[in-house]
This record gives C-alpha cells, sequence and structure tokens, in this order.
C-alpha cells in the first residue's frame, strides 16, 4: 500500500535497485511509492552503499517498538506553536534532514540544521538542541563544529551567557560564497599544473579547461548570490509572486 510503510520485500526490492545503481526516483517509481520514502529509508538506514534490506527491515521494527513503548516526550509530542499538527511537523523534519544527508552532509549536523531551520526563533542553545533530538551534548558540539565551519550556523551568547546557536538570512548567503569561493584554490593549484605540465601539453589543456570552468562558475554563483540576496529577508506574509526576481542576463 502506497501510504503504508514499507514491506521486506519492498525493501528487498530497494536492495536490487541500489545494486544496480538505479536512481532512487526509478526504485520509488517500480514500487509505487514517492521518491522521498525511498531516499529517507536509505539514508536513515546505511546509506546507498551500506543499506541491507534484512537489517533495515529490523531497525524500523525496532524503532516502531521503542515509539509505542517510549513515555510521552521528545519532539513528536512537544506541544507545537500556531497549531501545527506535531506529527506532520516529525515527519517533515524527516524528510528535510534526509535531504541534508543526500547532498552529503553527514546525520547528526543535518537534524541540527534541520532544527535550527524549523524553529520559528531560528535560534537554540546546546542544551535545547540535545534535548529535542535526544542525543548527547557531544554530538551537538561536534555537529556545531561542522557547521560554523561551512558557515551555515553562528553562535552568539545571550543575556544567561550561553551559547546559542542560530541560523538567520544573511549565513545562507555567506555559505553559498563561501561554498563558491572553496573552488578558488582548485583554480589556482590547476593553473600551477599547466607550468608544471608544459602549457601545449594536452595535461596542461586539460587542467587549464578545468580551471576556466570552476572559475566561470564561481563568479556566476557569487554575481547571482548578490542579486538575489534581497529575497532571503522578504518578510513572512510575502507571496511568492510578490518575491524580488533576477534575470540570468543581469548584471
Amino acid at each position: 500500500m502506497p501510504g503504508g510503510r514499507l514491506t521486506q520485500q519492498e525493501r528487498q526490492q530497494i536492495a536490487s535497485g541500489l545494486a544496480d545503481s538505479l536512481p532512487y526516483a526509478e526504485i520509488a517509481r517500480s514500487l509505487g511509492r514517492p521518491t522521498s520514502t525511498v531516499t529517507r529509508e536509505v539514508m536513515r538506514n546505511g546509506g546507498p552503499t551500506a543499506y541491507r534490506a534484512n537489517l533495515a527491515h529490523r531497525a524500523t521494527e525496532r524503532r516502531a517498538h521503542r515509539r509505542r513503548t517510549a513515555p510521552s516526550r521528545g519532539p513528536e509530542s512537544a506541544p507545537q506553536p500556531h497549531g501545527r499538527d506535531a506529527e506532520a511537523v516529525a515527519e517533515y523534519e524527516e524528510t528535510f534532514t534526509t535531504v541534508l544527508m543526500a547532498s552529503g552532509m553527514s546525520r547528526i549536523p543535518a537534524r541540527v540544521l534541520t532544527c535550527l531551520f524549523t524553529s520559528d526563533t531560528g535560534s537554540l542553545t546546546a542544551s535545547q538542541l540535545a534535548r529535542r533530538l535526544q542525543v548527547s551534548p557531544a554530538s551537538i558540539s561536534k555537529a556545531i563544529t561542522f557547521l560554523e565551519s561551512q558557515s551555515l550556523v553562528r553562535r552568539e551568547r545571550d543575556e544567561g551567557r550561553r551559547d546559542r546557536y542560530i541560523v538567520d538570512n544573511d549565513l545562507f548567503y555567506q555559505a553559498t560564497i563561501a561554498s563558491a569561493r572553496a573552488n578558488d584554490e582548485v583554480v589556482r593549484t590547476a593553473r600551477q599544473g599547466v607550468a608544471v605540465l608544459g602549457r601545449d601539453t594536452p595535461a596542461a589543456t586539460r587542467l587549464e579547461n578545468v580551471a576556466r570552468f570552476l572559475d566561470f562558475i564561481s563568479e556566476s554563483i557569487v554575481r547571482a548570490a548578490e542579486q538575489a540576496r534581497e529575497v532571503l529577508h522578504a518578510g513572512p506574509g510575502t507571496a511568492p509572486e510578490d518575491a524580488p526576481r533576477v534575470s540570468p542576463g543581469d548584471d
């Protein structure tokens, strides 16, 4: 049934599809399931290279048992502001975490970032994060260190002299710029190779082409981010059609 839990047979089909290097969307179509269901199933059970159908099925049964027997606490049972559906919020957070993991982020940093993004304040302390995610303070600290290194969160001291971890609009812009600029060292190193290998050789030509490609992509991303920056500061009541639009040809 498309809306129900995955069966063991479906998990075997997922494992077979992964072994054949099929994309998640194609596996999902063969099962009559949403792509997000397959993506989430794989990422929460070891990822595409470590997924095992039998292990995934047993892990799901254990999680279901823990949910049935656990005391009524945690993010799923916490009162939700604005009349939100707690179960729908929990499902969405799991989906968002899975998407972040699919982009290359490990699970705890992805969960922390999701928690911050879905918080109305965009700001939580380490103890709040540990309590909401039910992980150790050490895990939160390690995740924050990684997210700070990627310019995805920042910290500041509150009135109680506690560190608060924050996501805001400017951080997302800065992370985009930092990601684009991360190519600069590759560009410089590739061009050093041109001189070492001989400018008119096939290897040097390959390196120069890579450098030019990455240089162009980085500059395009930076230019687009500068042009679209005001979109990040649109008010909560702004309709999507009211958001500023950026033409690819604008300077």
